[in-house]
């Protein structure tokens, strides 16, 4: 059985599409096609059923997607663990990193790539929900996340808490404000967050919390692209504070959104009691190092993460679908 198609079948049951699941993996949809039915070919049993715009797994279908996780997972933990034995010598290391957390790793990558010039960096460019995922799976060892996370299963290093703000075009009525209820926005149009993404729930339950549905004329997962719309009179948006701070003030007006606040809180995750290779631990160093600089903290309450002594038993991974740095 080729690791690839089981690989390609797993992420067509996780986006139950086709061609999201080569979008994700960087190939074409017959590609994606071509491999999974060779996979059906080769176990002598259809394993996708089509149930209207649904994908239904079949008996075996079941047992291929159950297995094959824990396959890929004890192959990526077999790559991390031969990878260990240079400790830091050459290697790779994959991290998820989320649309609109992405900036928060640039100095820790930075950092990481002047120091350990031979282990080559690999970014998974997912939504925080989906890095989640991929954690608790083993698919990646370490991924940008939106706290809350699931404490059984989810170690966290935070990284920021920010405040989203409102986002309205200058001149608006927000103009002599210092501070929006959320109520006050109820019968605005809203640039959303794509559905993916944990700040759309995050904001959706907020708007939820007072009083109201928000009317979404459009979604992205891009901060800039958001900022853009509104702009262009699309609709307003709520966006991380930080990015706030990078608009033009003379063309657009932000303002902290109260009743309630929503918290933006951005933590680099890790699946607990997991494998974690040398190149991942002292990418968590690095990290922890970096954000102390940046912050002023000394980060004594922050998991005590370092390059030596033995790691937890457990599952790291690289995937076909990884961006390059």
């Amino acid at each position: 059985m080729e690791l690839r198609a089981l690989r390609y079948f797993v992420e067509v049951v996780r986006q139950q599409s086709f061609t999201v699941a080569a979008e994700q993996m960087f190939v074409t949809q017959p590609t994606i096609s071509k491999m999974v039915k060779s996979l059906e070919d080769e176990i002598g049993s259809p394993l996708l059923l089509r149930d209207g715009r649904q994908m239904v797994l079949t008996d075996a279908g079941r047992i291929v997607y159950q297995r094959g996780q824990d396959v890929l997972a004890a192959h990526a933990q077999l790559q991390a663990e031969l990878n260990d034995l240079d400790t830091l010598g050459r290697g790779e290391l994959t991290i998820g990193i989320p649309p609109m957390g992405g900036s928060l790793f640039t100095p820790a990558i930075a950092e990481f790539r002047q120091r350990y010039p031979k282990i080559e960096l690999k970014l998974f460019e997912q939504g925080s929900r989906a890095i989640e995922t991929a954690l608790i799976n083993g698919e990646l060892e370490l991924g940008g996340v939106l706290q809350p996370v699931d404490p059984e299963h989810i170690d966290v290093l935070p990284m920021t808490h920010q405040l989203l703000w409102l986002v309205a075009r200058r001149g608006s009525r927000w103009d002599a404000l210092q501070q929006v209820p959320l109520a006050d926005l109820a019968a605005e149009p809203f640039v959303f967050y794509g559905e993916s993404l944990a700040l759309n729930d995050v904001v959706q339950n907020a708007c939820r919390a007072a009083g109201f549905a928000p009317t979404i004329v459009g979604r992205s997962g891009h901060w800039d692209f958001m900022a853009a719309l509104v702009l262009a009179g699309v609709g307003i948006a709520l966006l991380p504070a930080p990015y706030c701070r990078r608009l033009d003030a003379t063309q657009f007006t932000c303002r902290p959104v109260v009743e309630p606040e929503i918290p933006w809180e951005m933590a680099i995750g890790w699946r607990r009691n997991g494998y974690l290779s040398h190149a991942a631990r002292a990418w968590l160093e690095v990290a922890r190092e970096t954000l102390r600089a940046q912050t002023g903290d000394d980060l004594m309450h922050w998991p005590d993460i370092g390059i030596t002594g033995a790691a937890p038993a457990g599952v790291a991974s690289t995937g076909d679908g990884a961006g390059r740095v």
